[in-house]
């Protein structure tokens, strides 16, 4: 009597299993693939979380004063500060010809340094104290005046496309801006100035700064009473 035979499987029985190798490999390379994206995805966060880290480190100035405000409007305080006279300057002014603060002379003078062109809130800001001129008035602010990098030219523009009156000066170059450090609170780094206020007396001393831009809010639009609140807690301390 012929034994069983041991001899290898039918041609069908080969094709099978061919077929289900197949189908482990492609199930084994979707997996691997699956984990080479989140492999990459995972890289990419940590990459980005590092940058970030390293972008505000790089914008918090070491030389800011004390911070003030509370909640989510606090701000820091660069130099020239408090105290200390204001640095003159004359720039181009989108009303045409030049402005300084020798133009002021005799006056208290709020001047707003912002990111200028790209950045809405800060046009949102000059419209706020251009809504309410009373309120600067009853704080005894006699004058508003808003400080930009960017060509006159096109910050006329912008003020006439948003209907703006105020005065607006163009610091193109941030020759000004540096003078005051006004260009190391913000979110683009030392390119443009953040969104920093300075109060000038009569005298020409600053009675109030306040560098909303920096870490850790990176603010670039303050509420007019919440500003006003925080200005006349300043002068009182």
């Amino acid at each position: 009597m012929t034994p069983k035979s041991n001899a290898p499987h039918s041609a069908q029985e080969k094709r099978a299993a061919r077929a289900q190798d197949a189908v482990t490999a492609k199930a084994t390379t979707r997996r691997r693939q699956a984990l080479l994206r989140v492999g990459v995805t995972l890289t990419v966060l940590i990459v980005i979380g590092v940058l970030f880290t390293i972008f505000r480190s790089a914008n918090q100035n070491p030389e800011a004063g004390v911070s003030g405000g509370s909640g989510k409007y606090v701000y820091q305080t660069g130099k020239p500060g408090v105290g200390q006279a204001a640095i003159d300057f004359s720039l181009p002014s989108t009303r045409g010809g030049t402005a300084g603060l020798s133009d002021f002379k005799g006056k208290t003078v709020l001047t707003y340094w912002h990111e200028g062109l790209g950045c809405q809130p800060c046009w949102d800001q000059i419209r706020a104290f251009e809504d309410d001129p009373d309120v600067l008035k009853a704080a005894g602010i006699d004058e508003f005046v808003s400080i930009t990098s960017g060509p006159v030219d096109a910050l006329a523009q912008k003020m006439a496309d948003d209907g703006l009156t105020s005065t607006t000066l163009a610091d193109t170059d941030l020759a000004v801006s540096r003078q005051y450090q006004m260009n190391q609170f913000g979110m683009m780094g030392d390119s443009r100035d953040g969104h920093s206020f300075a109060l000038i007396g009569p005298d020409g001393q600053i009675l109030w700064r306040a560098d909303y831009g920096g870490a850790p809010n990176y603010t670039m639009f303050v509420p007019v009473d919440t500003l006003l609140e925080q200005l006349k807690a300043g002068l009182r301390s």
